[in-house]
């Protein structure tokens, strides 16, 4: 089964062709980044526009690079939600237009399905055993998963507020870092002190929530009281700033694996490549003495908003 799908959630033009949900074929990704860095955010029309140029010659270039003709493609898949309203339609239509004109079937897809299963992208799916628990982080969403099967999953929380990717950039902008911050945080935390900063780890009624409003805020007070900061401040704050994310995410996620008796516990989206948040998790792990392993997407690109984690998750629910 090979299939070409499309992602345009947000401001990453890219289209893949995976085969049988764990092999990817070809994966393009036109980056927008650049871009929005001038304003310090996604301007929605901006991506919009960028996505109606860039999407014909992406999705063209994932079958040249599959070596693949209409003929070989079994589905078309897109992202449907959640995201940029004017992106994601840029996308829907594309690919529900190709379905129609070389008759094949589409298949939407859930944007944040498509971070879990990115964690299927070159494995074989006898590697996972259930049930298991799936954190996913990203600017836009985080949220905890109990997966009984491949295709029976239970919300067990999400952020309410500020996802933890956006928490980076909100502080990346205070500490003065650019656009995305994310990767800007986590490059000067390298040179800092985790430990100089005490910052709050949030407690909500529901155990498996999640709030970095808080978090955000005592980075902004703390900016406030210290004045203006020297490098090696910025770097012990981004360091402090980080490690408490990173701890905060990790006891969610291993709270949530004692408590279902997980077999496995997967991280996925933009902020699973942070290295920190990983050496938290097993830490967690080792602390809860879990011998159990902690599964993250194979590659980088795979973190990020692709195209190819939304064939995975399209091969998992056609089954």
């Amino acid at each position: 089964m090979k299939i070409l799908a499309i992602e345009t959630s947000c401001d990453e033009t890219a289209a893949a062709v995976v085969e049988d949900g764990t092999k990817v074929l070809s994966n393009i990704i036109a980056s927008q980044a650049d871009l929005h860095a001038i304003t310090g955010g996604v301007v929605p029309e901006v991506a919009a526009r960028e996505h109606i140029k860039a999407l014909p010659f992406v999705y063209k270039q994932a079958l040249i690079d599959a070596n693949c003709d209409w003929s070989d493609i079994d589905a078309i898949a897109a992202t449907e939600t959640p995201g940029l309203i004017s992106s994601l339609l840029i996308g829907i239509q594309t690919a529900r237009m190709l379905a129609t004109i070389h008759k094949k079937q589409y298949i939407p897809v859930n944007h944040i399905d498509g971070h879990i299963y990115s964690n299927w992208l070159g494995r074989n799916k006898a590697d996972f055993k259930f049930p298991l628990i799936t954190l996913t982080v990203s600017g836009g969403h985080n949220s905890l998963f109990l997966l009984k099967s491949p295709t029976e999953k239970i919300e067990l929380g999400h952020t309410q507020d500020d996802a933890a990717g956006e928490a980076f950039d909100k502080v990346a902008k205070m500490l003065g870092l650019p656009y995305p911050g994310g990767p800007e945080v986590a490059k000067l935390a390298v040179q800092g002190d985790k430990h100089r900063f005490k910052l709050p780890i949030s407690e909500l009624n529901e155990p498996f929530n999640f709030s970095f409003s808080g978090l955000k805020t005592s980075v902004l007070y703390l900016i406030r009281d210290l004045g203006e900061l020297d490098q090696q401040a910025k770097a012990d704050l981004a360091a402090s700033f980080e490690y408490t994310v990173a701890q905060t995410l990790a006891q969610k996620l291993i709270k949530a694996a004692v408590q279902y008796d997980a077999k496995q516990v997967h991280l996925a989206g933009g902020v699973s490549a942070n290295l920190i948040l990983r050496e938290e998790i097993a830490v967690e792990l080792k602390k809860h003495e879990l011998d159990i392993p902690l599964f993250f997407p194979t590659s980088l690109k795979y973190c990020t908003d692709n195209a190819a984690m939304i064939g995975a998750a399209a091969d998992v629910f056609l089954a």
